[in-house]
């Protein structure tokens, strides 16, 4: 399965280019409305409105055809029908992480639910590689039901983070290495002890 980091590097190539061509359209019809007055358009209406088209189509292309490799797409979709194999349960109050234990050993291609409680503020809940790219995160709310599920296909250790703000102290709402995922056939180059 393609993961976030994969993702991010396509996503940055196809946006800056899209980015690119949205771009060239609006200096296109600048330069179609300053054209003084008696000389012939530039830019031709239908031509114009062709290419503001083929933008459109492009742009909405881009999501269908992305859409099936952003990793959490999948567990969506399909979320009322799966059984998790692990159910991690977290409570989060004044600042801290309650973990069920220092370390948490997860399995490879399994559904992992991570339950998390606020007891008091919002806060968030994020998986974070060595490198601190993020994994996958939610926003955590006193009061809510806040369930994330996931499934890990690389074998790595990763860090606890809060991604949300909730004063000073929340800048402090790390826990390095709770989560080690072992069990599967490929290592996470951005997870591994020591790695970059």
């Amino acid at each position: 399965m393609t993961d976030s980091v994969d993702v991010l590097q396509m996503l940055k190539l196809v946006y800056t280019l899209y980015t690119v061509a949205v771009i060239s359209l609006m200096g296109w019809f600048a330069l179609g409305v300053a054209n003084p007055k008696g000389k012939p358009r530039l830019v031709k209406a239908p031509t114009f409105y062709t290419y503001v088209g083929v933008l459109i189509t492009v742009g909405v292309a881009i999501h269908i055809v992305t859409f099936n490799k952003i990793p959490w797409v999948e567990i969506d979709f399909k979320r009322d029908s799966i059984q998790p194999a692990q159910v991690v349960n977290i409570a989060i109050e004044k600042h801290e992480f309650i973990l069920p234990s220092p370390k948490i050993e997860l399995q490879c291609n399994e559904y992992i639910l991570f339950d998390v409680v606020s007891k008091d503020l919002t806060y968030g809940f994020g998986i974070f590689r060595q490198n601190n790219s993020m994994v996958t995160q939610m926003q955590v709310l006193p009061g809510s039901r806040n369930d994330l599920m996931w499934k890990f296909h690389k074998n790595g250790l990763y860090h606890l983070r809060s991604t949300e703000y909730s004063g000073p102290k929340g800048a402090h709402m790390y826990v390095k290495d709770v989560f080690e995922v072992s069990g599967c056939d490929e290592d996470d180059k951005h997870s591994q002890k020591g790695g970059n």
